[in-house]
């Protein structure tokens, strides 16, 4: 086979630039040039198309094809819904093109569910064999993300067709992302729309110089068309005479194939919301994905079909479609369209759910995944509505196609067809037996505490395979080794207990630098460390990755991974021990803070006057709540001989505690309850400010005083919070060793690729 010229340079970038620095050439060379094209062979380019939505991206391309018939022969197959009656025979648009459609394959199995998409795919697998075979062509160009798409993939990569992939490395957030990157994986070239896009397909290991930024080849169509005169025509033939430009809505919703009910709740949500707002809408059918029936049926349902302020249809030429987005008041729906085209044109966009999750979009689109209530929508609506926002070319700038070409021109049919991956260099590579595969992934967890220092052994499920506790020396030096020695046993015992050990978590007192490992500041239990390194000599010696954060902030991880925490989006711990503090998670990240001293909650004041505490200031709940605030007014009262209590003496010999106070007031002490009651209200005020400030959903007391604060907390909310946070959730930690599960989460989140 007789290799092209352009097939020479290898990598599509420099042929793009060596195409741009031929304008320079002398007339009588690019007269030998194009004298030497003729007598090459044209390479044959079949472009599959599956729905009306790829096709918008396809015919830019496939007219770019047909303007060099010296260069290229294009063969078209059409296949998917758009050969089927009731998504409107789209195919009709392609012939209205003047496109010869070389082949119509019908390849969709009618039905509702997710096995109708099975069935549909072997189907097409079944057929596309003898059409591949008979039009043979050099490269077949596939489009974004479909089931269909994955079909004519696979089957290409089986026949030994060299594919080009186009929209390969976006990301979304269904089920539409697992098969746009199996497609990747197939695809020999890929012609992508933005940068980030690009990034994630090098990070696929896919060969960087067979990867092309060329933006959308929509953008091309559409950035021409954005300020075509006869707009208004358009609009009113699919709307009526009577709709006012940028006063009407645009709605397309698709099914999310892996959360179906949902998705169908959202739809109904969205129907309600936009019969609520009054405005004139064109809504299209959603597409032919699994569930896509039952949203007909609940438009129908509905009576949107009949309904004056609606206009239902199955499809609308892209020109004209581009169009109607343009001048619209506001799109609403999941449609990739939404944050993709619609910023082209700075058209306020409402985006329902989780299906285009992940995608990169401009300030125009307006994120509304939680859609739970029709409220929700509405509200949406009203914030959007009529709003106009700065065009975004986040996805192309109108010159995607001449790009494209160029990409084709530079494949080099003698190169073998078989592609290669560009893997990372990996190191100590080891066969894997039975004992590796049944190792429990763990970590060291490091509890750094006034009184004792901790270790142990915890797995990823949370279960606490061995502890090892000793005193907690007083100098840096003694505790760093200290640290060492009880680690470097607990790695020898995690061998018989076939553990695999994936690094160290510490739990400390103090202020601390999470990101650097560093305790800034700590508290007076640990005989004030500041700015030491806890990570470098941990990490060193031991030869793992170690991470650092306060014993509240630890308390909160223990609890999101494990606790009552687990599955909530925003919740607040509070340890109430010793001291006070706590942890933060806001939007299902812990809250650390500019300076890292986010939920100091026992510095909370609730009193000008109160009591001295330990950070210095007065009235903090620490200096009223804590164990050692208790224990405090437990020893003042009982040197007062005010402790005794009916039928016990109080002369202890131990040291008195908080413990003993709490017993002297269950045993009807007056002087005890008192300070109690003082205690319980200061920590319920303090925690009705959290409930204020923050707005959790669900508060989590932990310590062994948790139980005890409990309904007294409840009390105090009922009687002093706003109406709007009284309900809140407040309970009791379940968990055994928070700051030791807390510790061990941030290095077993770290295998599931979390950052801290």
């Amino acid at each position: 086979m007789e290799r092209r010229q352009e097939s020479m340079c290898r990598n599509p970038h420099e042929l793009y630039w060596r195409m741009q620095r031929s304008k320079e050439k002398t007339v009588k060379e690019m007269l030998e040039e194009q004298q030497l094209v003729h007598t090459k062979k044209k390479l044959k380019v079949c472009v599959a198309t599956c729905n009306r939505a790829d096709y918008s991206k396809l015919a830019p391309i496939m007219f770019g094809i047909k303007s060099y018939p010296d260069e290229f022969e294009l063969e078209v197959v059409v296949l998917g819904s758009h050969l089927i009656d009731d998504y409107g025979n789209t195919f009709r648009m392609i012939e209205q093109d003047d496109f010869d459609i070389g082949c119509k394959l019908h390849t969709i199995v009618r039905g509702e569910d997710e096995a109708a998409m099975v069935e549909s795919v072997g189907l097409a697998l079944v057929k596309l064999p003898d059409v591949l075979q008979r039009l043979s062509p050099d490269v077949l160009v596939v489009h974004g993300d479909r089931f269909d798409a994955l079909a004519l993939a696979t089957a290409a990569a089986l026949m030994n067709i060299r594919i080009l992939h186009l929209e390969g490395g976006e990301v979304s957030g269904t089920i539409d992302d697992s098969i746009r990157h199996a497609i990747s994986k197939l695809a020999h070239y890929h012609a992508c729309c933005t940068r980030s896009s690009e990034q994630h397909l090098i990070a696929m290991c896919e060969d960087h110089s067979r990867i092309l930024l060329t933006g959308c080849p929509s953008y091309d169509k559409l950035l021409l068309a954005h300020h075509k005169k006869d707009y208004m025509d358009i609009i009113k033939s699919w709307l009526g005479d009577r709709v006012k430009e940028h006063d009407y809505i645009v709605a397309l919703q698709h099914p999310v194939t892996t959360d179906i009910k949902n998705s169908i709740k959202i739809y109904e949500l969205m129907l309600d919301a936009l019969l609520s707002f009054n405005k004139r809408t064109l809504i299209l059918f959603p597409n032919i994905d699994a569930g896509s029936k039952e949203m007909v049926r609940v438009m129908r349902k509905k009576g949107i079909e009949q309904h004056p302020n609606f206009r239902a249809v199955k499809h609308v030429p892209f020109d004209q479609f581009i169009q109607l987005v343009c001048h619209a008041g506001c799109m609403i729906g999941n449609s990739s369209c939404g944050v993709r085209e619609a910023g082209a044109f700075g058209t306020p966009v409402i985006n329902l759910g989780t299906r285009q999750t992940g995608r990169e979009t401009g300030e125009n689109v307006l994120h509304v995944r939680d859609a739970d209530t029709h409220n929700k929508i509405y509200h949406a609506l009203e914030l959007q509505f009529g709003k106009r926002y700065p065009c975004s070319k986040i996805y192309g700038d109108g010159n995607a196609v001449p790009r494209i070409l160029k990409l084709l021109q530079a494949i080099d049919l003698d190169e073998p067809v078989q592609k290669n991956f560009c893997f990372p260099p990996v190191k100590d590579s080891y066969s894997q037996d039975i004992d590796h595969i049944l190792e429990k992934q763990s970590a060291l967890a490091v509890d750094l505490g006034g009184t004792n220092l901790r270790v142990a052994i915890i797995c990823m499920g949370g279960k606490l395979l061995k502890k090892y506790v000793k005193p907690n020396p007083n100098t840096y030096e003694s505790r760093i080794k200290c640290i060492l020695e009880m680690c470097n046993i607990a790695q020898k015992d995690a061998v018989p207990l076939n553990c695999r050990i994936l690094g160290v978590g510490v739990s400390t007192g103090g202020r601390v630098n999470p990101q650097d490992g560093i305790v800034l500041h700590s508290t007076k239990l640990i005989q004030e460390w500041s700015s030491v390194d806890l990570r470098t000599p941990i990490s060193d010696a031991l030869h793992l990755p170690v991470w650092v954060d306060n014993d509240g902030n630890c308390a909160a991880l223990a609890e999101r991974k494990f606790g009552h925490g687990k599955g909530v989006e925003n919740f607040v711990t509070i340890i109430t021990g010793t001291g006070i503090g706590g942890g933060i998670v806001q939007h299902n990240e812990l809250v650390h803070g500019s300076t890292f001293c986010a939920a100091e909650l026992g510095h909370i004041i609730v009193s000008l006057d109160g009591p001295e505490c330990t950070c210095g200031s007065r009235g903090c709940i620490e200096a009223y709540s804590s164990g050692m605030a208790l224990q405090r007014e437990a020893k003042r009262l009982h040197d007062e001989d005010l402790l005794k209590t009916e039928g016990i003496d109080m002369k202890l010999q131990e040291p008195v505690t908080a413990i003993h106070l709490i017993n002297a007031a269950k045993e009807g002490n007056s002087k005890a309850e008192a300070v109690l009651k003082t205690a319980s209200t200061a920590l319920g005020i303090g925690i009705v400010n959290i409930l204020h400030m923050v707005n959790p959903s669900l508060v989590i007391l932990s310590g062994v005083l948790a139980s005890f604060y409990l309904d007294p907390v409840k009390h105090i909310i009922s009687q002093r919070a706003l109406p709007s946070t009284q309900a809140i959730e407040v309970i009791t930690s379940d968990l055994e060793e928070p700051a030791l599960l807390g510790a061990a989460s941030m290095v077993l989140d770290y295998t599931t690729r979390r950052i801290y």
